[in-house]
């Protein structure tokens, strides 16, 4: 699976005298091992955790903060057969992720999602939840559920903007506040 989109946005390049070339924006099923995939989930933690930290401690992550939660949660899971990690690609260069992972017959649990501060509002964030929805379509899965937290209000906004609204709570944990899920539309075919 392969998703291929324009987006708005120009190359750093382009003659402002110039219309804006689109930025092709791809997002594709990516090794969750791989250093590329490594090197966006270490952003992805950092950028979340910098905000609870910041929130609730006044400061941001350390280093050794980012390790320790990268140890105890690993991204494992996000491989075949019951998972994956979509990797998305705004003009060849990595803006983002999501993972997907089975939690029964009729639901699929979105985790790590995604995009790069600064490839934010460039239609990065739409096309992996496209991608993740598409692939549990193709599981056979029902619906899409998602746990986050109260203070990811873009996030949140994001999901809201794509149909995803309140569940009752699948999972709880430290850092859990939010549940929100959708039902998938059958597959046209």
């Amino acid at each position: 699976m392969t998703t291929t989109r324009p987006t708005t946005g120009t190359h750093a390049d382009t003659d402002p005298s110039r219309p804006p070339t689109p930025t092709p924006l791809t997002v594709t099923p990516h090794p969750v091992a791989s250093p590329e995939a490594a090197l966006v989930l270490r952003a992805y933690l950092t950028d979340v955790a910098d905000r609870w930290y910041l929130l609730h401690h006044g400061r941001t992550t350390t280093p050794e903060e980012v390790e320790r939660h990268l140890a105890e949660d690993p991204s494992d899971d996000l491989v075949p057969p019951g998972g994956v990690f979509l990797l998305a690609r705004l003009g060849g260069e990595p803006a983002g992720c999501a993972g997907l992972r089975r939690l029964d017959a009729r639901a699929a649990e979105l985790k790590r999602m995604f995009v790069h501060p600064e490839r934010r509002g460039r239609g990065v964030g739409a096309a992996l939840l496209a991608a993740v929805e598409e692939t549990a379509r193709g599981w056979g899965a029902e619906r899409v559920v998602l746990e986050t937290r109260r203070d990811l209000r873009e996030a949140r906004a994001l999901y809201a903007r794509h149909g995803y609204t309140a569940v009752e709570p699948y999972v709880h944990g430290p850092y859990t506040e939010v549940w929100l899920g959708k039902a998938l539309d059958r597959a046209d075919g």
